[in-house]
């Protein structure tokens, strides 16, 4: 597991990079909310960038099968509270999406202001379904949220996989760039949004959004 933090002129930049698929388990869900709450502190913009290929591809499915039910609960309690720190955080959040980003790793991508990918053979999407999971409460809030409504049921019941170009018409990405632009692209975004007013963009988001972050903070675990 390997989550770094490092802030430059007011912009902070969160890394994602296990060496693999930056699978998520409790342990990494406790390391990445502590690490955001330091770069809210801290910096006036955040970016989420993951390692060369990938951003997360989701939940760590080799330790859930062996997780106990408490285990799993506190899971996806985290989650859904990792969820409503990024989407309900008052500063800007530019995800810099480096490559696949799959279920739990598209909906921490959803859950950014602005996302950013790079162009090439990756996948995006919720597969659940596919895995027979049930999904949770924060998940389906956040991807009725963001993505195209009119899709929901092939994004999410269904288990469509799709690219980055098509990311951008669905609503999972804003932008694709070539993969060694994606972070200098995200970071020249965050710079540019540092300089907004930071109460009336932070007062706005909530407002906008309040009514998503009260209904994924009503569950227990997940649903």
């Amino acid at each position: 597991m390997s989550i770094t933090l490092a802030v430059e002129d007011d912009i902070a930049q969160i890394t994602l990079d296990d060496g693999r698929a930056n699978a998520i388990d409790p342990a990494w869900l406790d390391t990445f909310r502590e690490t955001f709450a330091e770069a809210e502190k801290n910096a006036k913009a955040i970016v989420i960038a993951g390692r060369d290929g990938i951003f997360s591809g989701g939940f760590n499915l080799k330790w859930m099968p062996t997780a106990k039910a408490e285990e799993l609960g506190y899971l996806l309690d985290m989650a859904g509270k990792l969820v409503c720190d990024v989407y309900g955080s008052e500063r800007p959040v530019v995800g810099a999406c480096t490559g696949h980003a799959i279920a739990m790793g598209q909906f921490l991508l959803l859950s950014c202001d602005t996302r950013i990918g790079a162009a090439g053979d990756y996948k995006f999407g919720a597969n659940e379904t596919m895995n027979g999971m049930n999904l949770p409460v924060f998940a389906q809030e956040i991807c009725a949220a963001r993505l195209d409504p009119t899709q929901l049921t092939k994004l999410v019941i269904q288990s469509y996989m799709y690219g980055p170009e098509e990311a951008v018409k669905l609503g999972a990405l804003d932008l694709v760039v070539e993969p060694d632009q994606v972070i200098a692209t995200a970071t020249a975004l965050a710079q540019q949004l540092a300089q907004l007013p930071g109460g009336a963009y932070g007062w706005n988001k909530k407002a906008m959004r309040q009514p998503v972050l009260d209904r994924i903070a009503a569950t227990k675990n997940g649903y």
